[in-house]
């Protein structure tokens, strides 16, 4: 039997993706119209604002861990949570949580070291871009990182947080990425990691500068391995 994942929402339209995406990819491995049970929980993105907007963490991992508890109610074996920028307070989570966690940078540095790139472009809110999330797990993993510049960085937080989670995806935005991506091809990047869970669904792979990984994406298939690994361990990081 498939494990029960939890989902610890932050922003729809990337929680949406994530689902969506375990949903429509789960069939191959599991039989027509099946999929691992899933359970979703999540505080209004404003109520995360409130804390992440003057950097305060520990609130920030609060709403999670209440989300989590919920979640291990309802039945889920381990959760994932489909938003970068909250995982900055991953770490107090991982200590509290009632049920283990997959952390969406590991699942982005996996799959960059099995395709090479060794030097990730970082795109994201602004505190995800200049904050530690991906920094972090890519140097243990010996990958270098850069960022855009501040005034790409304001830009692109704007574009995230008056279009993107209200699900508005403009040509002109798409097009901007593509320009800020190219900067970032040009100092020496060899992919780029989509590292707002909305932004898969502004940039396109097919005419992005840089080669793409998808945080979203590669978080819900992480998960669809992990509800299907028998005895629940494997490379996943549980956190715990």
């Amino acid at each position: 039997m498939a494990k029960h994942i939890g989902i610890v929402a932050c922003s729809a339209e990337g929680a949406a993706l994530c689902y969506r995406t375990i949903c429509t990819e789960a069939p191959s491995l599991m039989g027509e119209h099946m999929h691992p049970e899933i359970t979703m929980h999540t505080h209004p993105l404003g109520d995360y604002m409130t804390h992440i907007r003057p950097g305060n963490w520990k609130e920030v991992a609060g709403l999670m861990l209440s989300s989590a508890r919920v979640l291990a109610e309802a039945g889920a074996d381990f959760a994932i949570c489909p938003d970068n920028t909250i995982h900055q307070a991953y770490d107090r989570v991982a200590l509290e949580s009632p049920i283990p966690w997959l952390h969406i940078a590991e699942s982005v540095a996996r799959e960059a070291q099995d395709r090479g790139f060794d030097r990730l472009a970082i795109t994201g809110t602004k505190y995800l871009m200049t904050g530690p999330v991906y920094p972090d797990r890519l140097e243990a993993s010996g990958i270098s990182c850069e960022i855009p510049e501040e005034q790409d960085r304001e830009r692109i937080d704007r574009i995230i947080f008056t279009e993107l989670v209200n699900g508005i995806f403009r040509e002109p935005s798409r097009l901007y990425l593509n320009q800020v991506i190219q900067k970032l091809a040009n100092r020496g990047c060899t992919a780029v990691v989509l590292g707002c869970t909305e932004i898969p669904l502004l940039v396109d792979p097919e005419d992005c500068p840089l080669p793409t990984l998808d945080s979203t994406r590669l978080l819900a298939r992480a998960a669809l391995r992990m509800a299907l690994e028998e005895d629940g361990s494997g490379r996943a990081n549980l956190g715990r």
